[in-house]
């Protein structure tokens, strides 16, 4: 249980992530929210890699928050806070495509891809679709959709090793695979997305699931009005 006491000094930007864990788990709000407001684009990319709804990856991040809020008091400052987040996340959105399903996807698994070919798993891409010379904001979307058509097994991979530029050793860490599974299956994703995008890939990686100020500020201030006495939620819109 969060004690009602709260640290003096105000968290800032350059807190440290288990100083700001440590005072979270003592009650303290304002820590909390700089710890969503640090992390919400690697968890809102977490989990709309599994998801692939914008929507929905809301609902479950906001989740995922309210479960980590409670679960602070089990957090060991030893461990990577981002890493402690993704594995929430990813539980959250399993669970989710789980209800919805009826399935269960296991990252764990030593599924292979030696059967159909690139073509058959990546939409057709025509070398002369007219967005190839469109702006960024078509590029990014573009390079969403093929990460969207990605098979199952590779698409948190390429999401947290490519776009959030983690590491082997925390997707491996974070995914619950092993550190070669994390390398193979990066490697096949990121073959899959070349021959569909070819150098267009690299140049629009950075803004793939753009995080808006105006989701970020959402989901803070949801999360705050549940854990916050006396604070409400801003409507739905």
């Amino acid at each position: 249980m969060h004690s009602s006491s709260q640290p003096s000094a105000v968290p800032s930007d350059a807190t440290p992530d288990a100083e700001l864990a440590l005072r979270a788990a003592q009650g303290d709000a304002g820590a909390f929210e700089r710890i969503m407001r640090r992390h919400n684009r690697l968890l809102f990319r977490t989990a709309r890699s599994i998801l692939k709804s914008d929507a929905e990856t809301e609902e479950a991040v906001q989740e995922s928050y309210l479960r980590a809020w409670r679960a602070l008091g089990s957090f060991r400052d030893d461990a990577k806070l981002s890493t402690w987040l993704v594995r929430i996340v990813i539980n959250e959105a399993l669970g989710r495509v789980r209800r919805h399903a009826g399935q269960v996807i296991a990252f764990d698994t030593g599924q292979t891809l030696d059967g159909p070919s690139a073509e058959d798993l990546m939409p057709a891409d025509p070398d002369e679709r007219p967005d190839r010379l469109a702006a960024r904001a078509e590029m990014r979307r573009l390079v969403e959709r093929r990460i969207d058509a990605l098979p199952e097994a590779f698409r948190t991979v390429f999401v947290l090793r490519a776009v959030q530029e983690m590491s082997v050793e925390e997707v491996a860490a974070a995914v619950g695979i092993p550190e070669a599974t994390v390398r193979t299956r990066f490697f096949r994703a990121r073959s899959l997305l070349r021959e569909s995008l070819s150098r267009d890939m690299d140049f629009a990686m950075e803004d793939a699931f753009s995080f808006a100020g105006a989701r970020c500020d959402r989901i803070v201030a949801r999360v705050l009005a549940d854990i916050t006495p006396g604070a409400s939620a801003p409507p739905v819109s």
